[in-house]
């Protein structure tokens, strides 16, 4: 759970009707959670602790619960062919269900956007065994995508009443990941201020930065970006949309191959993205690529930084400021077969924003990889 993820005090608004404590999980539904888990452990360095399945009296899916530093992952994968996590999984592939934010009330943080119109998906429900209670709550937001709302107080099992707590057999060593810096969503065309509008009516989020497409874009393809934030900014949830281009976006191949709106991507922090970087290389991760004429004139237009050029230049680490820092991030490429769901690897200096400075080169190399795959 992400309470340190950011420090700055809340000076967008007095009143917080959803107060958030951060990202509690992701839960993806999958076709293979077993495999699945085993690909996060041995890749990704997240450790085994808890699962629900068969043996834990669960009849009709089985759930492997991951983590590493303060962000925990769900996968799940169902027995029952005509089951809704069967149906999510042959229209979308393995992708995100839901984005599971801890609260203090889960009672209230459903009735208070319910009645500002949001859709239900359940209703709260305790859940209770021998080590307590946790009330879960949900509401619909994008595509097939769920918000659950997890209240978790009176409760010190492994994940969830129901999951047993479990290690694996596999030695797995972890790569330095602290927490979910900002989770992205792709609509459709029309669609991004619609749901910009959803989180700040519905959620009480406030609009942080625009993108528009002179910002992120190249000769051939365009995407604009809207970041919204809850009030203490442990929460920050970009959406995109496509843009009018000479050729067909990352974001309309998305929506195409994950056949709708859903999760892009998800940025995972860490304290040192050199070791955490080279650790996912040695282990077979993928990176987008970026030329090394990138690096020819990157310290004129970002200053002095801490790290050895030459070291962010070889792991293809890109780097940008704002007023308040910089940050350096990277890319992974799509990690299912569909060129759906990816992750980013970012480290804060001080820096707020979402590398704007960095989004000409990543579009070059995104269609890069478009193009190899026929979908540019």
């Amino acid at each position: 759970m992400n309470t340190d993820q950011i420090t700055q005090p809340n000076t967008i608004g007095t009143e917080d009707f959803l107060p958030l404590r951060g990202t509690d999980h992701i839960e993806f539904y999958c076709g293979n959670a077993k495999q699945s888990a085993y690909y996060y452990q041995s890749a990704w360095g997240f450790e085994l602790v808890a699962y629900a399945g068969l043996e834990t009296g669960l009849r009709d899916r089985a759930s492997y619960v991951l983590r590493q530093g303060k962000i925990t992952l769900v996968l799940t994968s169902s027995f029952d062919p005509e089951s809704e996590i069967s149906a999510h999984v042959r229209k979308h592939g393995d992708g995100v269900k839901f984005l599971s934010l801890w609260v203090d009330d889960a009672r209230s943080a459903f009735e208070e956007t319910v009645k500002r119109g949001a859709k239900p998906y359940m209703e709260p429900t305790v859940m209770q065994d021998e080590f307590g209670e946790v009330v879960v709550s949900g509401i619909h937001t994008y595509g097939d995508t769920i918000h659950k709302f997890v209240q978790r107080n009176n409760y010190n099992g492994p994940f969830l009443p129901g999951y047993k707590a479990k290690e694996s057999l596999l030695k797995v060593e972890p790569i330095g990941l602290m927490y979910i810096d900002h989770c992205v969503g792709n609509v459709e065309l029309g669609k991004m201020n619609e749901w910009v509008r959803f989180y700040e009516d519905v959620m009480g989020f406030k609009l942080l930065i625009t993108f528009d497409d002179e910002d992120i874009s190249t000769e051939y393809s365009a995407l604009m970006s809207k970041v919204v934030s809850n009030g203490n900014g442990y929460v920050k949830f970009p959406i995109n949309e496509p843009a009018k281009g000479k050729k067909k976006s990352q974001i309309e191949e998305y929506l195409d191959f994950y056949r709708g709106a859903g999760v892009q991507h998800i940025a995972v922090a860490t304290d040192d993205i050199v070791a955490t970087v080279s650790a996912l290389r040695k282990r077979g991760i993928e990176f987008l690529y970026v030329p090394e004429t990138y690096y020819e004139d990157v310290l004129d237009r970002v200053g002095n930084i801490e790290e050895d050029l030459e070291v962010l230049k070889k792991l293809n680490i890109l780097i940008d400021r704002d007023e308040e820092g910089y940050l350096l991030q990277l890319f992974t490429k799509p990690v299912e077969d569909r060129p759906t769901l990816f992750f980013e690897i970012i480290q804060r200096h001080g820096a707020k924003s979402f590398g704007k400075g960095n989004f000409k080169a990543l579009f070059e190399s995104i269609e890069r990889e478009q193009e190899l795959r026929g979908t540019l």
